[in-house]
């Protein structure tokens, strides 16, 4: 199956500054991927050329069109979920509907009505009544209704509390994905979102630092925690990263066989978050 995203040396520059550096990458169709790196990184910025909403150099289509010169019929098939929600603040709830409803043949009436159903919003409520979670709230009832083959999340949940953050990626599995669609998720509560990816893709200053399914991840990466006189024997394996939790070393191993490592400690797959950590060491410096 054709990719649904396809970058070859794609590049975007602001001024002086590269924001994308000649980055390659696929995305087939029927995944989650979660696009995660620090600020600053080129995550917005990879996902706004993809959208059509900047220029760029290099090649890239999604679902074999080019965003530059076939935005209109690629934004038929997308949907995006920025992580400001701008909606009007006179606008209704209801309005909110009937204005989506009237201009994309795919919206789903019924499905937003059901999102809706569940938060404290009502038919007459206008978003300056709205907090903050509550706009996003509706913003996300809008545009998760909408039948696209194609769903670009950035920071989709900020803003929203832990309860409403878990019911939106329930509601994203349980009534929304299925193997028809991708979404492309960006966000910075990784741990919220792990449970849902079925790939991986870390960026650090405009480059993919990493680019793998989930599968391939937990083959890959090992943790270990090594004792204090086997050490030595860890490290000579060259361990990717190390710390220290209540007094022993846990080390990060790249492609060094869980047989060989279970010889020197308790082994486990690392969470996304800790291999996020030791991938993006000294970003923060």
């Amino acid at each position: 199956m054709s990719a649904v995203i396809s970058a070859k040396n794609l590049s975007k520059k602001y001024g002086k500054q590269t924001a994308i550096d000649g980055i390659d990458f696929e995305i087939p169709a029927g995944r989650i991927v979660g696009l995660i790196g620090p600020n600053g990184s080129g995550k917005t910025t990879t996902l706004k050329a993809a959208l059509g909403l900047i220029p760029f150099d290099g090649e890239l289509r999604v679902m074999g069109l080019d965003p530059r010169t076939q935005r209109d019929a690629l934004m038929q098939d997308v949907c995006f979920i920025a992580d400001v929600a701008i909606l009007p603040r006179w606008l209704r709830v209801r309005d909110a509907i009937d204005f989506v409803a009237g201009i994309h043949p795919r919206f789903d009436r019924a499905r937003a009505e059901r999102y809706i159903a569940n938060t404290r919003l009502t038919p007459s409520m206008k978003v300056k009544q709205m907090s903050k979670g509550m706009i996003v709230q509706l913003h996300l009832a809008l545009v998760m209704a909408i039948d696209a083959k194609l769903l670009v999340l950035d920071e989709p949940t900020l803003g929203l509390d832990i309860l409403y953050r878990k019911q939106f990626y329930q509601n994203l599995l349980e009534d929304y994905f299925d193997e028809n669609k991708t979404i492309v998720i960006t966000t910075h509560q990784v741990e919220e979102v792990e449970h849902i990816l079925t790939d991986l893709m870390f960026i650090r200053d405009g480059k993919i630092v990493l680019a793998a399914s989930m599968d391939e991840v937990g083959e890959r990466y090992v943790e270990v925690m090594v004792p204090a006189d086997k050490v030595n024997a860890a490290n000579a394996l060259q361990p990717i990263d190390q710390r220290t939790v209540f007094g022993k070393s846990v080390m990060l191993f790249d492609g060094v066989s869980r047989a060989q490592l279970s010889a020197l400690g308790e082994t486990r797959n690392p969470s996304v978050a800790d291999l996020f950590v030791a991938t993006m060491k000294g970003t923060y410096a």
